[in-house]
């Protein structure tokens, strides 16, 4: 079931961010409306539509933007405890919303830290327009995805972006798509208004965990970018500096919201447990489980420094995805532990764990996954080659 989301006027938002911390403020005080509606998006495949309806309202959406641009001013380690928070509430509405927040967490970075000027009227119609951004980098990533047919004054694009997370509020899919040029095959990025006629979301979302994504297929058919609209030509199949930047930036908040449903696992099942009289192997249980947990928390500390070092580079493109591979591995630890030390408890849907079991699954298929992370680190050890390793 497809969500719908009603455009709001910047004068309707209800956050004023004018001070470090507020971006976690507000979202403390949002997530109980959160979490009551997550089982119900849950059991309906329903996107969390009334759900990005309070994100924009609360001024939520523009948290990324420079200050100076009109925005909250948030760096990625309070962008990232703002997920974590989210996630103990409502992990569906974090992790879609992680989408959106990279995608303004990275042209933010570029702007303080790069002086790039280019991408401060987008953030600027973040601010003023209360956009929702999408990414398609599960689709995409260093290969792209979908086909540019160069034409008069710009491309036609042809493509099928899966697993796009938020989609039915979409303002924007932040995309790309491959073309063949005089030396060889690239990839050209740009903007695509979900609006457009010639982009439709098809209903392809029904999924084993994290249900309230609208993580649906988009479909453009024969769209039309001018060149000017294209903000990036790069070499398929080869990392670029951008996409340092993209891993370096994005991770740390996509792999928040892990650790906080990996938290919220742990605080129900230690609740449950308490229930019962204590066992020697219910005690070994939490143990380990609190163990895993503490193991996940340093891991993404670990990744929000590598961010703080703002210096994107095969260095911390290495660094970020070992993080990434530790998080996940000790987050679904974390719930399968709570789980078990729960026990049948954990087993009924009224009691929240086994959403959060079902939705940690879901940290084992961003990039890099397993096998390239491996290879990556591999090769970064032994002194090898990574450009192509994704």
């Amino acid at each position: 079931m497809l969500g719908t989301v009603k455009s709001i006027s910047p004068a309707d938002a209800g956050a004023t961010f004018d001070r470090a911390g507020t971006a976690v403020k507000v979202v403390r005080e949002i997530a109980p409306i959160l979490a009551e509606r997550a089982s119900r998006c849950d059991e309906t495949d329903s996107f969390v539509a009334e759900n990005y309806l309070l994100l924009k309202e609360s001024g939520l959406v523009t948290a990324g933007v420079p200050y100076e641009l009109g925005g909250g001013g948030a760096d990625v380690a309070e962008l990232a405890e703002m997920l974590r928070i989210m996630a103990h509430a409502c992990g569906s509405t974090a992790l879609a919303f992680s989408m959106h927040t990279h995608q303004v967490a990275i042209p933010a970075w570029r702007w303080r830290h790069q002086k790039v000027t280019a991408v401060e009227p987008l953030l600027k119609r973040i601010v003023a327009e209360r956009l929702i951004l999408l990414s398609s980098g599960g689709s995409d990533w260093i290969g792209g995805s979908g086909k540019a047919t160069k034409v008069e004054g710009g491309y036609r694009i042809s493509a099928r972006k899966v697993f796009t997370s938020g989609a039915p509020a979409g303002d924007l899919l932040m995309t790309g798509a491959i073309t063949e040029t005089g030396e060889g095959t690239a990839v050209i990025h740009f903007a695509a208004p979900m609006k457009a006629p010639e982009v439709t979301v098809t209903d392809t979302w029904h999924a084993l965990g994290m249900r309230g994504t609208g993580s649906h297929d988009v479909v453009i058919e024969n769209l039309f970018i001018p060149d000017a609209g294209v903000s990036l030509t790069r070499r398929a199949g080869e990392w670029h500096p951008l996409f340092q930047i993209i891993a370096t930036t994005a991770f740390p908040l996509i792999y928040a919201v892990y650790l906080g449903i990996a938290e919220h696992a742990r605080d129900l099942a230690i609740d449950l447990a308490k229930r019962k009289p204590p066992t020697s192997y219910g005690l070994d249980l939490a143990g380990r489980m609190e163990t895993a947990l503490r193991a996940a928390r340093l891991a993404h500390r670990w990744m929000v420094e590598v961010m703080e070092r703002n210096a994107p580079s095969a260095g911390s493109v290495n660094d970020m995805m070992i993080g990434r591979s530790l998080v996940a591995e000790n987050a679904i630890r974390t719930v399968e532990l709570a789980l078990e030390l729960a026990g049948g408890a954990g087993f009924y849907r009224r009691n929240g764990l086994e959403r959060c079991f079902r939705d940690i699954q879901a940290a084992r298929f961003h990039p890099l996954q397993q096998g390239p992370q491996a290879h990556y680190a591999g090769a970064m050890a032994l002194g090898l080659p990574v450009a192509t390793v994704f």
